[in-house]
């Protein structure tokens, strides 16, 4: 019989109180009890059955895994309307929140890491390539799955966690060309360890709810163990 994995809905501060003073997400602790402390981070769709069980799935790699509500509830399963709640989200705000979620994560009992890993997926890739440009040191992983919208920065001076993306060659919503541009713009920029994969997929070819009907079980396998032994690696 399998383990089970312990999860909670939470609360946590946010700093400065611009729209609201509490962030809300989905915590999820390994079996052993205790981890490295990961940030997953939500899709266009809002916080969904697909990125808590993301969650899940690393709490069972051994990782204590936090998803923020960055919509505060919202969910959807449209994609114009996901559009409209992304576009509504100031970059700012979302990273307001993200750097509640990693002092959370890094003060928590259960956490056993001096700095936070965290992986995203599609306008969550975007964002968490803006954490690790914001936080520094405190983040030394990050896993941008085909990153796009509000938070993709135009700067990674500030990035010092390594990185590994997960990139598509049949992503119309971020061109192959684009990707690989920005590989080498972070590589540039910041110094940092960087390495891209590609992948003969579509957008989002890693969400097994297939929203889009592009989900690649083969591709997405491959692109998981790929992150969970590079979060391994490098969050201690």
């Amino acid at each position: 019989m399998a383990e089970k994995t312990p999860h909670q809905n939470i609360t946590f501060p946010l700093p400065g109180a611009e729209v609201t003073d509490t962030g809300h997400g989905y915590l999820a602790i390994p079996p052993s009890g205790s981890g490295p402390g990961v940030i997953v981070i939500q899709e266009w769709w809002g916080l969904t059955d697909h990125i808590k069980d993301v969650a899940d799935r690393l709490a069972v790699e051994g990782f204590v895994a936090l998803a923020p509500d960055l919509y505060g509830g919202w969910i959807t399963h449209d994609g114009d309307e996901a559009g409209e709640m992304m576009s509504t989200l100031p970059a700012e705000e979302g990273a307001r929140q993200l750097a509640g979620a990693t002092d959370f994560l890094l003060a928590h009992d259960n956490v056993t890491s001096a700095s936070v890993g965290t992986i995203g997926f599609c306008m969550g890739g975007g964002f968490v390539l803006a954490l690790a440009a914001q936080q520094g040191e405190k983040v030394s992983a990050a896993v941008p799955f085909y990153g796009v919208g509000q938070a993709v920065p135009n700067s990674y001076t500030g990035v010092q966690a390594a990185v590994q993306g997960h990139y598509a060659s049949q992503d119309a919503m971020y061109p192959e060309a684009e990707a690989r541009r920005q590989e080498e713009q972070i590589r540039e920029e910041s110094g940092a360890d960087v390495e891209f994969f590609y992948y003969d997929a579509g957008h989002a070819f890693h969400n097994d709810e297939n929203l889009i009907g592009t989900y690649d079980a083969e591709k997405a396998r491959l692109a998981w163990d790929r992150s969970v032994d590079f979060l391994r690696k490098n969050v201690v």
